[in-house]
Formats: structure tokens, C-alpha cells, sequence
């Protein structure tokens, strides 16, 4: 499909109707999150150490699972189309979603949990949807804009959910998130519209069977890919030791929860204001700019939070690093977007989750060891030194993204 096509397709359309899905759909991700921990207390005796990790297992159970399910998706839907990938997935996940609100046992919260990984891949796909059709001169601010609807959940989901386990109690509230997913399906079948026309490939009598030979540029799309990692991985390991952070920069006293609250999510408030701004700098000016620029300031942003020793700070601090991430993310999977021809687009989102998947593993568990090990703002240090191995890497291995970011692949 050629831009002219993808002009008079229903890209736009597609475009606002998948921002609230996945709106809705990381609503439901993110209001259950928080409570799973008092929910497993719930569901026996345990100790403090048992509760820790029988958390940790619920919660890496889903990302686990989600990083090889992903993948293998991802080929599915570029043979059969994404539509059927996002029906596919809020299906499933509201049923898997539903049935927890029925567990009896950790080892059945557990097993949902992993159930939950193998449907998992809404917000990827609809991300692969919309490159796919969007023309390619508008695709970073299009994925921009759409990221952000994944972005605003994060902010209200919390919040929603503290009121509905108070108001319904926390096993309702798993009933209630199963609806938010029944409404994205609903969404998805009746106004989303895809005119998927799978690409037939015959490959030559002596032509290499390695994937990665149908991409122009295959290392770019390798550097990338692990840059989605390395960059969730440093957003994962502050989240769990933010609250205790704040707790320890007000000195034990105080609103702390209401604090916490605010400066988790203020990253996310200017994410949703520079997110599509930048994007829009991307198409026009590069999207390697855009990368160099995110980068930077982050490591610029994130280490000093490590040496602060007030909480008013740290929240200007979180702030800008919600500007950092609307560069990096979506120019990210621009730059993937930009590279990829279009019959792998589902494949190579699809591994893009993947990789996040890792990264929120692998964040969460270095994150708990450092902490442990050293103190809390030494996470912030680890972060801003592993984004600035990652700029490294990127100009070491493919200088090309800054010398001639607009190549793309058709």
C-alpha cells in the first residue's frame, strides 16, 4: 500500500478510535495493578517475605509468558491481518481478566496471570495497525498521538481502581476490568477498518532463509529493538522504589501516598504534552534528532534525582522525564516503522512487546537488587548510565539514523 492509498483510507479514523481502546485497555492493565499484592494477602496466610514473592511471581508470569507469545502473534497477524490480532487479544484477556475474580489460590491467580501473557499484545497491535495504514509522512505523529492513550491510562488507572476496590471491593473490580476489555472488543469490531491484503513473498531458489534478510538494514532494527528494552528496563526499576523514595525525602512524615501518587504521575502528564509535539518535529525534521535529543536529556533528568534531597526537586525531575520518554518511545518505533516493510510490521511490533516484556522483568529485578544492595538513588545513577551506554551503542553501531532517518523501507 502506497501513501496515496493510505491518504484515502480510513487511517484517521482508525487513529482516534484506537487511541481510546487502548486507553480503555491500559485503564484495565494498570487499575489492577497496584492491589494485586493485598489481593494474594487475601487469599491465605502468608508471611510479609511469602506476600513479596508470590507479588513478584503474579507479575512476572504475565510479561514472561507475553515475551514469547508475542512474537509468534505477531507473524499471525501479518498472514491474517491486525484487526483480528486486537479482537483476538481484548477477548481473551477479558476472559483471563474475569476469571480471576473467581481464584481461590495464588497457584490460580498465577496461572490466570500467564494465561493473561498469551492474550496479550492490544496495545502492539494497534500500534502495528496504525503504522501500517497511516501514511508514512505522518506515522510519528500518529504513533506519538497513539502512545499516548496507553500513557493517560497509566495516570487514571490507579486512581479508578483505588475507587472501585473501595467502593466494590478488589474481586469485583477484576469483574469490571473484564467489561473495560469486553468495550475495547466491542470498539475494534465495529469501527475499526482494516483492508488487509497479505503480501504473497516466493522466495528464490538459493535465497537466504534468515528473517532478517528481507529488511534493508537488519542491524538497525536489531539496535532498536534492544534500545526498547534497555530504555523500559530503566523506567521499570524506578517504578517499584519510587513510593519508598518519596517516603524516605519527606522523612517518614507526612501525606506520603497522596505525594507519591502526584509524582508518579507527572512523567505521564508531560508525556501526553510533548509525545505528539515531538512526533511531529520527527517527521519533519528527522527522527533521529528527536532520539538524540530524548536521550540526552534524559541522562541529564535522571541523574541528578539520585543526589537530591528534596521531594519538590524530584517531582520537577519526574516531570521532565515524561518529556524524555515522549522522545523516546515513539521515535523508537518510528524509526522501526520507517525500516520494516510492510507485510513484517506485526512481526516486528510484535517483537518490540517483547522486548518491553524483558525489560519490565528485568527492570523490576535489578531495580530491587540495587536498592538493596546500595540505596534508592542509586537506581536513578544506573538509570542514567544504562541510557547513556544505549546513546552510545546507537551511534556506535548505526550512525546512519542521524546521517538519513527518513529512509524507510516500502
Amino acid at each position: 500500500m502506497d501513501d496515496a492509498e493510505r491518504e484515502r483510507g480510513p487511517w484517521h479514523r482508525n487513529l482516534i478510535v484506537l487511541w481510546f481502546c487502548t486507553f480503555v485497555a491500559g485503564m484495565a492493565f494498570s487499575e489492577i495493578m497496584p492491589f494485586l499484592s493485598l489481593f494474594i494477602s487475601q487469599l491465605g496466610e502468608f508471611s510479609k517475605q511469602q506476600i513479596t514473592f508470590y507479588s513478584g511471581l503474579a507479575f512476572a508470569a504475565d510479561y514472561a509468558v507475553a515475551a514469547i507469545s508475542a512474537p509468534l502473534w505477531g507473524i499471525v497477524a501479518d498472514k491474517k491481518g491486525r484487526k483480528i490480532m486486537l479482537l483476538r487479544a481484548s477477548l481473551g484477556m477479558a476472559v483471563a481478566m474475569g476469571l480471576m475474580g473467581f481464584v481461590t489460590a495464588v497457584w490460580q491467580l498465577v496461572a490466570l496471570r500467564a494465561l493473561q501473557g498469551v492474550f496479550a499484545g492490544f496495545i502492539s497491535n494497534a500500534q502495528a495497525l496504525v503504522a501500517s495504514q497511516t501514511p508514512r509522512k505522518y506515522s510519528g505523529r500518529a504513533l506519538s498521538t497513539l502512545i499516548t492513550g496507553a500513557v493517560s491510562s497509566n495516570l487514571f488507572g490507579p486512581v479508578v481502581g483505588g475507587v472501585l476496590a473501595q467502593l466494590f471491593s478488589i474481586r469485583n473490580t477484576f469483574f469490571i476490568t473484564a467489561g473495560l476489555l469486553i468495550g475495547a472488543f466491542l470498539l475494534s469490531l465495529f469501527f475499526v477498518q482494516e483492508h488487509f491484503k497479505p503480501v504473497e513473498h516466493h522466495r528464490e531458489p538459493g535465497a537466504s532463509r534468515n528473517p532478517l534478510a528481507a529488511f534493508q538494514n537488519p542491524k538497525l532494527i536489531i539496535v532498536m529493538l534492544c534500545s526498547t528494552m534497555i530504555v523500559q528496563l530503566g523506567n521499570a526499576s524506578i517504578a517499584p522504589i519510587i513510593s519508598l523514595y518519596v517516603q524516605e525525602l519527606m522523612h517518614h512524615t507526612g501525606p506520603i501516598a497522596v505525594v507519591a501518587g502526584i509524582i508518579a504521575a507527572l512523567p505521564g502528564i508531560s508525556n501526553i504534552l510533548a509525545a505528539p509535539r515531538l512526533g511531529r518535529y520527527g517527521d519533519e525534521h528527522g527522527s533521529g534528532k528527536v532520539l538524540l535529543f530524548g536521550y540526552i536529556f534524559a541522562v541529564i533528568m535522571y541523574f541528578p534525582q539520585g543526589l537530591i534531597s528534596s521531594v519538590v526537586t524530584l517531582g520537577l525531575l519526574r516531570f521532565a522525564i515524561g518529556i524524555s520518554d515522549g522522545a523516546l518511545y515513539p521515535e523508537i518505533q518510528t524509526v522501526i516503522t520507517k525500516n520494516t516493510p510492510v507485510h513484517l510490521t506485526s512481526t516486528v511490533f510484535s517483537y518490540n512487546q517483547s522486548f518491553q516484556a524483558i525489560g519490565n522483568m528485568l527492570g523490576a529485578l535489578l531495580g530491587g537488587v540495587i536498592a538493596g544492595i546500595f540505596d534508592y538513588n542509586s537506581v536513578f545513577i544506573l538509570t542514567a548510565g544504562l541510557l547513556l551506554v544505549n546513546l552510545a551503542l546507537i551511534l556506535w553501531l548505526v550512525p546512519e539514523i542521524w546521517k538519513n532517518p527518513r529512509t524507510h523501507a516500502e
